[in-house]
């Protein structure tokens, strides 16, 4: 209790909001060490998109001191690194979630107070447009977004010192997601990709013989897409919306379209792009996961006289480059309701991309697991299966893998990867050889930026969908009963009995 003493010392000498000091010293008198622990025993740390954490008290939490901490750290770098950044100034914006306004309040005071001038948006904005955002998650938390003077977010080694919207012309609004509100009352959670987002939506078109749906999270950054085929609604996977807007952006320059123009996506997205670009003679380049990466590396190559068209990552989020260098579901809508003029359907269209190029099945899901101490054992026990690495997963040889924490993959000349490590995440790809039904799969675990959660992507390609889906739900199958078969655990619920 010494320590937890210490920092609670140190947090209440610092905080002057009335309201989080008081969640501190009630804390202490219940002696919840193990609450304190998780509040202040840690910092906050720059993940995929910038900081995103539940509000409260505690170094761990968004709250008004780490808010006005990590404000003057940005400001300090700034001055030092970008003098004139004084006179050119700083924007600062915010969404609608709870807080961001004074958030965003608390951070131009700081940038006031060290004499740098403040550009400050009066009203909610979207996403890249605002710093103050979480996007997709739970209505308790928030997020501080940083982006440079390129348009993108800040990216290593700098960062270490999702409503459904509606076009008013032609188009059917849901009224009660129409306007902003903070605490998301018509969904559990504020993500088009969880199931049920859309239910309202649904509702809504089939009232008004409506067959397409276009939707935001509350940010705007990502775009989903469901569609009515016969009687039943599909609702896009990211990575099918992703393949549809590089195919339609292909399809209008495909007569100038050659090795330098260039696409990206992530290395957790579907391989079905590289296949088009190999078949099509445009180029893929791979990154790790965020835009962060996408945006950046997108700037890299446009440097280097590369034309980028288009990135996408398979978590509804879409960017074109010549617009705006990070995700932007608004631009995407756009984009897609243009290419939906042109099509039948997007269902239809889909369709004829796989039988073209051949049918991939995604299988992504994830396990909550108790810890991070456990996550971290989870792993370091699929390593010691084999060194370097394991021959087989079930039946299916391995014909490639790559670790991103260690630093190693079968496939280069040095077993050094191309994509940047990091031994503070867990990152494995593997790839497997095909069978009699299918032409083989890959699929990635690591560890959410955001959550305790160790994420899956999984990929079987084969001639038809039965096929793929066999293999791929094989392979997830044989990982539930091997790297991960304990109860500690938790997958979630629409894979449980697989």
């Amino acid at each position: 209790m010494a320590d937890v003493n210490d920092l609670v010392d140190q947090w209440l000498q610092l905080d002057k909001d009335p309201a989080t000091r008081s969640e501190i010293e009630r804390l202490l008198a219940d002696n919840n060490v193990e609450e304190l622990e998780q509040r202040l025993s840690t910092r906050l740390a720059f993940g995929t998109a910038g900081l995103r954490a539940q509000m409260g008290a505690g170094f761990a939490r968004l709250n008004s001191l780490t808010i006005i901490q990590t404000s003057q750290g940005l400001a300090e770098h700034l001055l030092s690194t970008l003098p004139q950044t004084a006179g050119a100034g700083i924007v600062v914006g915010h969404d609608a979630r709870h807080n961001s306004e004074h958030f965003a309040q608390l951070t131009a005071a700081v940038f006031e107070n060290k004499g740098i001038t403040v550009w400050w948006y009066e009203d909610v904005v979207h996403t890249p447009l605002v710093p103050f955002a979480a996007s997709h998650n739970p209505a308790q938390d928030n997020g501080y977004k940083v982006y440079g003077s390129n348009g993108c977010q800040i990216n290593s080694p700098e960062d270490t010192t999702v409503k459904l919207f509606g076009m008013e012309s032609g188009m059917t609004v849901v009224d009660q997601q129409a306007q902003p509100d903070p605490d998301f009352p018509t969904v559990k959670y504020p993500n088009p990709e969880e199931k049920g987002a859309l239910n309202l939506a649904i509702s809504t078109a089939d009232e008004k013989n409506v067959s397409l749906i276009l939707a935001n999270d509350p940010d705007a950054d990502r775009f989903a897409v469901a569609e009515k085929v016969g009687n039943v609604w599909h609702q896009f996977t990211g990575d099918q919306v992703g393949i549809l807007l590089a195919y339609w952006i292909f399809s209008s320059n495909s007569s100038q379209m050659h090795s330098d123009d260039i696409m990206l996506t992530t290395a957790v997205s579907s391989q079905m792009l590289s296949y088009i670009a190999d078949a099509e003679g445009f180029g893929v380049c791979e990154t790790l996961t965020g835009f962060k990466w996408l945006g950046n590396v997108a700037q890299y190559l446009q440097k280097k006289g590369k034309r980028v068209h288009f990135a996408y990552e398979e978590a509804l989020g879409y960017m074109f480059p010549s617009i705006v260098s990070d995700k932007d579901g608004i631009s995407a809508a756009v984009m897609f309701l243009t290419a939906c003029s042109v099509w039948s359907s997007p269902w239809v269209q889909l369709q004829a991309l796989y039988e073209k190029y051949g049918y991939f099945e995604t299988t992504n899901t994830y396990w909550r697991s108790s810890s991070v101490q456990k996550t971290r054992s989870t792993f370091e026990a699929v390593r010691k299966c084999e060194q370097p690495f394991p021959s087989y997963v079930g039946y299916r040889k391995v014909v490639r893998w790559r670790d991103l924490t260690t630093g190693y993959d079968s496939a280069t000349d040095d077993s050094t990867p191309v994509l940047p490590t990091s031994a503070s995440t867990q990152m494995i790809t593997c790839w497997l050889n095909g069978s009699e039904s299918d032409d083989g799969i890959r699929f990635t675990v690591r560890t959410s930026g955001t959550e305790p959660k160790i994420k899956l992507y999984l990929e079987c390609r084969s001639k038809n969908q039965d096929s793929a889906r066999k293999g791929a739900l094989g392979v997830l199958g044989w990982l539930k009963g091997t790297w991960f078969n304990d109860t500690t655990l938790k997958i979630e619920d629409r894979f449980a009995d697989t």
